[in-house]
């Protein structure tokens, strides 16, 4: 008996070993170049799983050790997944053969995030277009230089704000935290028009940018909300994790019903997002419904707050560790400002081509995005500068380093050095524009990169203007990203002392 069980459970795990590791000949047997070690049930991943390094960090090296090979193949857990290496086989995925890659490899459950579920990152075919034509309207010249005037409110308050803490002699300041006051603001006043009071301590538990946190700050939660909808969302089927928390999901709904109401009854002209959503109702002639009008309005959130505060941060840290590049940057926004009288205005804004290069190389050093992931949606045969030919299969995951990419010394002299100077007007045009990906490219560039652009750039002029900053020791130098986060987060936060000019 003691045999014939031990016997049934031997077999048990021998064919759930073999049920685990069923895909893991697939690029051998197409001769398609791969990584070795994959783990049954793991594949590749399971560095990632433990959080004993992150995702993109694990690309990296992928890249790195297969560097003059032009794809890659690997096991993203069970599945065979991609990794294209070389900027040419980019071009073709976003952009020359996009339409068989036409989608992003996330799975969102409408039924447990409807509200993420509209948001343009996620959705594909007629939904996709309709949705991005409604969005490209919002943020079309025009309609940025109304909501710049919201954005040049929040500019104002911000300046208030760290005046009277100056002034009260508080001078250290984590930068992700300082700058995601201002973002969470701009998203208050230039999404929906009212005052989020993200500068004000004594509501703080009111304010949009504890709505925010709620959604990006590392923790437990997060960290496994991330896992399952962005690495295995095949395991959410059992967890049932909504990216979204439910008291967000509710405070937006109720936000979004109220306010529509009231400017399709009023109609009076407001310089925010849901203005324009009741201008495009109008003029197509339709009620838009509740759920897309608040999942688009959570776009403008979540694109809006944690992206751009992210990438002010490390503006933020760079400029502290470079005062040359800071009073560089510094002289033209003074220059600029004083042209314009010392106000804050689009033309303004697109003159400050310094701020520009300073951005582009912060985001090329630390992207927001560190990995793209495609989807093929139709079979395409991908073939390599190598002589490596690959049938994609609808379905396969695609995934794209960008950060491994943008710090190749191939396409970039002195990769880790920072140095804004590759933007400038001279050299930028030497750059390969699919080996510099901060806002993807092709057809699904992020919708909202001017509108990101645009309050980035207005919270920095004004903050330079008024505000020195010197990186404190608290921060912890080489920086090193907490794992398991949506966004690059370092660990210990970014710290600077900001001295009034």
């Amino acid at each position: 008996m003691t045999v014939v069980l031990v016997s049934l459970i031997l077999g048990a795990l021998i064919a759930f070993y073999f049920y685990l590791t069923r895909n893991y000949k697939y690029w051998q047997k197409r001769g398609i170049p791969y990584v070795d070690g994959a783990l049954p049930g793991f594949g590749n991943m399971l560095p990632v799983i433990l959080m004993k390094t992150d995702i993109s960090e694990l690309c990296l090296k992928i890249y790195n050790d297969n560097k003059g090979r032009s794809m890659v193949g690997l096991y993203d857990f069970m599945s065979p997944a991609l990794m294209v290496l070389e900027p040419e086989l980019v071009k073709t995925i976003v952009q020359t053969n996009y339409s068989s890659f036409a989608k992003n490899a996330i799975d969102i459950d409408p039924n447990l995030d409807p509200l993420l579920a509209h948001n343009p990152f996620v959705l594909t075919g007629e939904n996709w277009a309709h949705n991005r034509k409604r969005m490209t309207y919002a943020f079309s010249s025009m309609r940025l230089k109304m909501l710049l005037e919201s954005v040049k409110q929040v500019c104002t308050t911000f300046e208030n704000y760290m005046n009277e803490k100056l002034n009260n002699n508080q001078t250290e300041f984590e930068l992700k935290n300082l700058f995601a006051r201002y973002t969470a603001q701009v998203v208050a006043a230039a999404g929906f028009g009212v005052d989020g009071f993200c500068f004000d301590d004594e509501k703080k538990d009111m304010s949009f940018k504890k709505l925010g946190q709620a959604i990006f700050e590392p923790s437990l939660r997060n960290s496994i909300v991330f896992a399952v909808t962005f690495l295995v969302p095949s395991l959410n089927k059992i967890f049932k994790l909504g990216v979204i928390p439910k008291h967000v999901d509710n405070f937006f709904r109720t936000l979004v019903t109220e306010l529509m109401e009231q400017r399709r009854k009023d109609g009076i002209p407001r310089n925010d997002f849901l203005h324009l959503m009741a201008e495009l109702e109008r003029a197509e002639g339709e009620k838009f419904d509740n759920e897309m009008l608040t999942g688009q309005a959570m776009s403008f959130v979540l694109d809006g707050y944690e992206t751009s505060s992210s990438v002010m941060s490390f503006v933020g840290f760079y400029l502290a560790c470079y005062p040359k590049i800071q009073e560089k940057l510094r002289e033209e926004v003074i220059s600029v400002l004083n042209k314009y009288d010392s106000e804050i205005t689009y033309e303004g804004l697109k003159e400050m081509t310094y701020m520009d290069q300073v951005i582009n190389e912060t985001m090329r050093l630390v992207p927001a995005a560190l990995l793209m992931k495609k989807r093929c949606t139709e079979e395409f045969e991908l073939k390599g500068s190598d002589g490596v030919v690959c049938r994609v299969p609808p379905g396969m995951t695609i995934f794209i380093p960008v950060q491994a990419l943008h710090k190749d010394s191939q396409y970039w002299e002195n990769p880790e050095e920072y140095d804004p100077e590759r933007f400038n007007s001279d050299r930028k045009s030497n750059i390969d524009r699919f080996t510099f990906l901060p806002f993807g490219e092709g057809p699904r560039i992020c919708v909202g990169m001017r509108m990101a652009q645009l309050q980035v750039k207005a919270g920095l002029a004004m903050f330079v203007r008024k505000c020195k900053l010197e990186l404190s020791p608290k921060t912890q130098m080489p920086l090193k990203l907490i794992p398991g986060t949506i966004l690059p987060t370092p660990k210990g936060g970014l710290w600077a002392y900001c001295r009034q000019l």
